[in-house]
């Protein structure tokens, strides 16, 4: 069966186990309801041989001495029909005696009634009577109108009258099939309530089953999208095992796919950034003489060492960002003052700015304190102070707010530097792309915003920098409030 539209896996699975339970309790309520009514009748009929067998037994003695019209057996059950007790029966009210009895002799001749609606009639023909006399089980369920084959019915049981061992004559008791009607409808009313509940129960059932199921597929969902994106996802967890060797197996996958993807690209950066520095040293050892002058030798001497220490910090940070980058979930949070961390991180800078006069003006709210990786968080913060450090003019002031805005933390880095230029705005945070100092016009390895951008995913957080309309960089950090006391 196709529909006009598209379902989803959460409304497949319930849908299936709807039909499923839907089926399986209209078949269980049909044949209870189905066999509740021939269930009461059969109960009834039971009670009926009974009540036929010791009325024949009572009534024998007066059939014998032809004395059944007025004898003690027809006074007992005019008393009977005239003085019949009233009764609850589980909630139903028994008003008046349902039962009618009637004997015929041998012949099937009908001799008493206490309906008097048969007297001298020949019953013979009837079954309940034809069987009794010859010895065999007598009943019958005849409609109250003749002909009549939707209308109610009347159930007749016999026993058989004796006299020693032979059959004088047949009593028959009658009983209205209506009158178990009210018994029938409650018996009927109660397993149709109590199945409705259990069908009710059973759907929450369902809905509960295809939720939890379909959760974890959804958890398993989102991480291959985020993964597909570029994003930083934990392994989702599953107590479903099927679900947890599939996340296990694509987690396994993702690790695979990212190292063989990294490597490549890795090595393409690390060849391209290393070129420069290392054609710089070559430069230097071929151009270098034990006749060169002193003062040129010492020139290249510095060159060749500047060089150097520039590969061993490319490769440096390369590996750290290696590592940073592979790094799905933070593993040591602990509760830090924020305002503190970043002074901390200010003090580190102190020797670097002093010599360009350049001092920081930190704005702070005291009672900030955020869930963090400690060293990793304030490498973050200290990598976008050294860049607005290095691209602010001398006698300038780097401004630092931290506050709280509706649900996150803010932390603003304000410097007084150049700006970034327009070509150069949606590169910055790009691997291995820098812009050159502008006292020194060299520029760094370009791994620094890049590791600040992969820590602050670590903490659900990001940065985004932008021109300040009087000039500058205004870098702004955001940290989600969850993480924050």
């Amino acid at each position: 069966m196709k529909f006009p539209f598209k379902l989803n896996i959460s409304l497949k699975i319930f849908l299936g186990y709807f039909a499923l339970v839907g089926l399986a309790a209209w078949f269980v309520l049909t044949i209870f309801v189905d066999e509740v009514k021939p269930g009461v009748r059969q109960a009834m009929e039971d009670t009926l041989v009974d009540t036929a067998s010791l009325l024949a037994e009572l009534a024998a003695a007066d059939v014998k001495s032809g004395n059944i019209q007025n004898g003690s057996f027809a006074s007992s059950l005019a008393r009977y029909q005239a003085n019949a007790n009233k009764a609850n029966i589980w909630g139903i009210q028994k008003q008046s005696a349902d039962y009618r009895v009637y004997i015929t002799d041998a012949h099937g001749i009908v001799i008493f009634d206490s309906a008097k609606l048969a007297l001298g009639q020949d019953y013979s023909q009837w079954n309940d009577v034809y069987l009794t006399l010859r010895g065999k089980y007598g009943a019958r369920s005849s409609p109250v109108v003749a002909g009549d084959k939707n209308g109610d019915t009347v159930m007749y049981i016999a026993a058989p009258v004796h006299d020693g061992k032979e059959i004088i004559g047949s009593l028959t008791v009658a009983k209205a099939n209506r009158t178990l009607l009210p018994f029938i409808e409650r018996a009927q009313n109660k397993i149709i309530r109590w199945g409705a509940l259990l069908f009710l129960l059973s759907v929450a059932i369902g809905l509960l089953f295809t939720w939890r199921f379909t959760r974890a597929i959804h958890r398993l969902r989102d991480y291959a999208l985020a993964v597909s994106v570029g994003k930083k996802a934990s392994q989702p967890e599953s107590s479903n095992d099927e679900l947890a060797e599939l996340a296990k197996a694509m987690h396994t996958m993702r690790i695979e796919l990212d190292g063989k993807e990294y490597i490549q690209e890795a090595v393409q950066h690390l060849a391209h950034e290393l070129k420069s520095p290392i054609t710089a040293i070559q430069g230097a050892t071929e151009l270098i003489s034990p006749a060169m002058p002193a003062a040129d030798q010492a020139r290249f001497l510095a060159q060749i060492k500047t060089q150097s220490e520039r590969v061993q910090t490319i490769i440096q940070n390369m590996l750290g960002l290696a590592a940073l980058e592979h790094q799905q979930k933070l593993t040591q949070l602990t509760y830090i003052n924020l305002t503190d961390l970043v002074r901390t991180q200010i003090a580190h800078l102190a020797s670097k700015a002093e010599p360009k006069n350049i001092t920081f003006h930190l704005n702070g709210n005291d009672s900030i304190r955020i869930k963090a990786e400690v060293f990793l968080l304030g490498q973050a913060i200290y990598n976008v102070l050294e860049n607005a450090l290095d691209f602010s003019p001398g006698g300038s002031t780097i401004h630092i707010n931290i506050s709280r805005q509706e649900k996150n933390i803010l932390l603003m880095i304000q410097d007084q530097g150049t700006g970034i230029p327009d070509y150069a705005m949606d590169k910055i945070f790009n691997k291995f792309y820098s812009l050159p100092r502008p006292a020194s016009g060299q520029k760094s390895t370009g791994l620094g915003l890049n590791f600040v951008q992969e820590v602050l995913k670590l903490h659900d957080g990001h940065i985004s920098l932008q021109n300040h309309a009087m000039g500058g960089v205004i870098a702004t950090i955001l940290l989600p409030s969850s993480t924050s006391l």
